[in-house]
């Protein structure tokens, strides 16, 4: 699962059709989730000129930008509105994350149903994820733990870590071998992030996969069809068969009765899971599927994209390391990066910037500003500044650059303080006997 950043992997091209249904599928197949709704594969060409594509392993839309209205209304989730967000607050007695307040995490699926529970005083889990392809990770991919951090010490939830090391095998030119180290090291990033070790279980599926987990998987593979694929995850009949098993794999965590060394017992105990809206296809297929095998609906907060340095028409890449600040990169590497290659949206000329101003809309130091920078009252001071010209984009740019090389260095510190002994004891099956509250 990978839970952050756009997925590099290109797949075939889906156009989701809410409403008709799927050749061969009956009618009492479609829930109101759409999970099993179908989709039309058409050419690329065809498809690029007229509509966003938004799959686990593709995105990408006509004009560099995510109409994020439309995707919500394709997908049938919901808006995060001021209501939720205030709503946290009260419950938690915490600050919103900056995320929230941003509107960066912006849409959900019964979300209110899990702040229902907690106003009840009933429990709940956290799960995310995180797809092993790579040694290092970008900020992109931080993102969504560094939210999951922020809703485990909100709520004093546990949390379960999925690294998918068997997905990058089936999807990626890697050996099972890497695949595993590969998620061993991306576990240290995870870590580093500051989760706390009595509240979260982080397993690899090449580890722990087998028993209770490997029984839901078999309830969730024997409910969805090749059609119901095809639909949601543009499977492929040239697509080899791992890519077909793999889906219920992804789905299972959203179980509790995956996890018996936590959750004995407690088999109705509802998921929330923080993403990146890219994966919500597969959660729709989840949530499908849960009430036939008797099980709950995970419940899903889900985030925009995060743009690489050149802007939103293009994606951030491994084998292009200027299109993304690395939490290994240093601060001269941050400051080369963002002055050369993140895009601006000031003028041509000084004179011409002082009279028209930035364009904010398509300001990649902006929209990292917006991420990173704590600070409200000084990012609508930047924002208001810079759109009427009176800050430079060199102004803007050197602030993200102090920004990201704090961030970054935090990080790195954190990283270093990582032993293979903390991984361990991070991914040990053992309960969690303080893990609410």
């Amino acid at each position: 699962m990978e839970a952050g950043a756009q997925r590099e992997a290109a797949q075939p091209v889906l156009i989701v059709q809410e409403e008709t249904p799927v050749v061969g599928v009956p009618a009492a197949c479609i829930e109101e989730e759409t999970a099993m709704a179908p989709a039309i594969t058409m050419e690329i060409e065809e498809v690029a000129a007229a509509e966003q594509v938004v799959t686990p392993w593709e995105v990408s839309a006509p004009d560099g930008a995510i109409d994020y209205d439309k995707l919500v209304d394709r997908f049938g989730c919901q808006r995060i509105d001021a209501a939720i967000v205030d709503r946290i607050a009260r419950l938690t007695l915490c600050p919103p994350h900056r995320f929230l307040r941003r509107g960066i995490f912006f849409a959900h699926r019964d979300l209110n149903s899990i702040l229902d529970l907690y106003e009840a005083g009933k429990n709940f889990y956290l799960y995310t994820g995180r797809g092993p392809s790579s040694e290092s990770l970008h900020l992109g991919h931080l993102i969504p733990f560094m939210f999951t951090k922020y809703l485990q010490d909100a709520f004093k939830v546990p949390l379960v870590i999925q690294l998918t090391d068997d997905e990058k095998f089936l999807w990626k030119n890697l050996t099972i071998a890497e695949c595993k180290r590969l998620a061993r090291e991306n576990a240290k990033d995870i870590i580093a992030c500051g989760f706390d070790v009595e509240r979260t279980f982080i397993f690899t599926d090449l580890n722990y996969v087998g028993g209770a987990f490997y029984e839901n998987m078999l309830e969730v593979a024997k409910r969805v069809t090749y059609n119901n694929l095809r639909g949601i995850l543009g499977i492929t009949p040239e697509d080899h068969i791992g890519k077909v098993s793999f889906p219920p794999v992804q789905a299972a965590p959203s179980f509790p009765s995956s996890f018996p060394h936590l959750f004995p017992g407690n088999d109705q105990l509802r998921c929330l899971i923080p993403c990146a809206i890219d994966q919500d296809p597969y959660f729709r297929m989840t949530r499908d599927v849960a009430p036939k095998i008797g099980f709950q609906k995970p419940s899903l907060i889900e985030s925009r994209f995060f743009p690489a340095l050149q802007g939103e028409s293009t994606k951030m890449s491994a084998s292009d390391p200027n299109s993304a600040i690395y939490v290994t990169d240093s601060p001269k590497q941050i400051k080369a990066k963002v002055n050369k290659y993140a895009f601006s949206g000031g003028q041509a000329s000084v004179e011409l910037h002082r009279e028209f101003g930035a364009n904010l809309d398509v300001d990649v130091p902006i929209k990292y500003l917006n991420f990173f920078l704590e600070d409200d009252d000084e990012l609508d001071h930047i924002k208001k500044e810079y759109k009427e010209g009176r800050m430079l984009t060199g102004d803007v740019k050197q602030r993200l650059i102090a920004v990201l090389s704090e961030l970054v260095a935090r990080h790195q510190r954190a990283r270093a303080q990582v032993t293979e002994e903390m991984v361990d004891a991070f991914m040990a099956v053992r309960p969690l006997p303080n893990m609410f509250g």
